[in-house]
């Protein structure tokens, strides 16, 4: 079974006192996170730490993405103990420390617009079923020479290894990190791309993971500016090669019990995983403008760069959106299935809550699994994918917009205030980039017109 994040928080605040005395940390970063994925921060002293922990820190939300309103705007940061961790890169003496925080109300009730509470309403919805959401996200990203252009580091590609190998003492500094801030990590490796890489995290519950993917990212970013170069999770920073996404591999458990496998099924796959699953691929639309957000997440999800643009399943089949990875004897709680459309630049806490909500959509309305498609659909003619009835996945982010606009499944999901505030502010980012005039208008048409 994968690891847990601690039940209870009894002992917790008692720790966190005890590790800043004896590791003589002197500042304490508060973290969360806006609607849009971006992590704030704000830092305290360790002699106001013990009231931060019993009250929390108060601050203007409404200069926050997705927050309060001006005429409402004090909010209080309040840190969950259990997620405390001291930060490798800054000095140690005196040293620094972390915690994610829940954002709440004045009067203390959950704030609707925090992204972390959004992932542990959806989590209870599972957890009155009996279910405990486990996660695996695959972040592939690139190192360029800065931020200014996308020069890559190396010219490699899937799994090699390029003297000088400067990016792998990138990858090595950066696992080494994580480790040291308690997260577990699988694989390091260069992906297809050139200066394209890849760490994947160990499997884990869905709150511990969305604040390990918002750890990992600065983490990631941190060691490289370390090194004067520049990571960036932008899903498709250079044209005609592959771009870079998040594989989501997920499952439900039961206890100790992994409640989508079965021995007896050809696919060992349950009938709760099947309509899980059933539940991923018919609401995929409606949650795609969330998993992949930005008007460039639509770069990647082309045809012919490994991008999942279809919506089908499959066992082995890597162009599908849905794969279920090969079945090992001995390895039943390893069974699950990979969403491979989200990129690594979404908003974690709501790409797993959507992706969550759809699945049990799917569970309680019992949705039947069709047939998998193990040809590689990027060769079919469009008249045979018409014929099997495949459909894909929006082209835009306008295209997604519309979709999600008109979700139950995902404004249940989010809740009012997330889901209206994230639709307004995708329009906007829309409206902003379907104004601009680009070079390739300029080169295209500017000499013949």
């Amino acid at each position: 079974m994968p690891a847990k994040r601690p039940a209870s928080k009894a002992n917790a605040q008692e720790y966190v006192l005890k590790m800043v005395k004896e590791n003589n940390i002197k500042f304490i970063r508060l973290w969360f996170t806006d609607i849009l994925g971006v992590l704030k921060s704000f830092a305290i002293t360790a002699e106001e730490l013990e009231g931060a922990l019993k009250e929390g820190m108060g601050f203007d939300g409404s200069s926050i993405e997705g927050f309060a309103r001006i005429d409402e705007s004090d909010m209080i940061a309040l840190p969950d103990p259990t997620t405390f961790q001291i930060l490798p890169w800054r000095p140690k003496e005196p040293g620094v420390g972390r915690m994610f925080c829940d954002i709440l109300w004045p009067g203390g009730e959950p704030f609707e617009g925090d992204p972390r509470f959004v992932l542990k309403r959806n989590l209870k919805r599972a957890a009155d079923m009996g279910l405990t959401f486990y996660v695996g996200p695959e972040l592939e990203y690139f190192y360029f020479q800065n931020s200014e252009s996308p020069i890559p580091l190396d010219h490699g590609g899937y799994f090699d290894l390029t003297p000088p190998d400067i990016a792998s003492d990138l990858r090595r500094d950066t696992v080494l990190v994580l480790e040291a801030m308690g997260i577990g990590v699988e694989y390091s490796h260069h992906e297809v791309a050139p200066s394209q890489h890849e760490i994947d995290l160990r499997y884990t519950d869905a709150l511990t993971m969305a604040d390990n993917v918002m750890t990992y990212r600065i983490v990631v970013k941190q060691v490289a500016q370390q090194h004067g170069v520049y990571a960036t999770f932008m899903p498709k920073p250079i044209f005609g090669i592959n771009g870079s996404g998040m594989h989501v591999h997920q499952s439900l458990f039961k206890g100790s019990r992994n409640a989508f496998f079965d021995a007896k099924d050809i696919y060992h796959l349950s009938p709760m995983a099947k309509s899980y699953t059933a539940g991923l691929l018919r609401h995929s639309k409606e949650i795609t403008s969330v998993t992949s957000q930005w008007v460039n997440s639509y770069k990647r999800l082309v045809p012919g760069y490994e991008a999942p643009v279809y919506i089908t399943w499959a066992k082995r089949n890597r162009s599908d959106l849905v794969r279920v990875p090969e079945y090992k004897p001995g390895k039943e709680n390893s069974t699950r299935i990979e969403y491979r459309s989200p990129d690594p630049a979404c908003n974690p806490y709501l790409t797993f809550s959507v992706m969550l909500a759809a699945g049990l959509e799917g569970i309680e309305k019992d949705y039947k699994l069709p047939e998998p498609v193990e040809e590689n659909v990027y060769e079919m003619s469009e008249e045979k994918r018409r014929q099997l009835g495949i459909n894909t996945l929006p082209g835009s982010l306008q295209e997604a917009l519309v979709l999600t606009e008109s979700s139950e499944v995902v404004r249940k999901a989010l809740g009012e205030h997330v889901f209206n505030t994230f639709i307004t502010n995708k329009k906007i980012e829309w409206d902003r980039y379907r104004v601009q005039v680009t070079d390739y208008e300029l080169k295209r048409y500017l000499p013949i017109l």
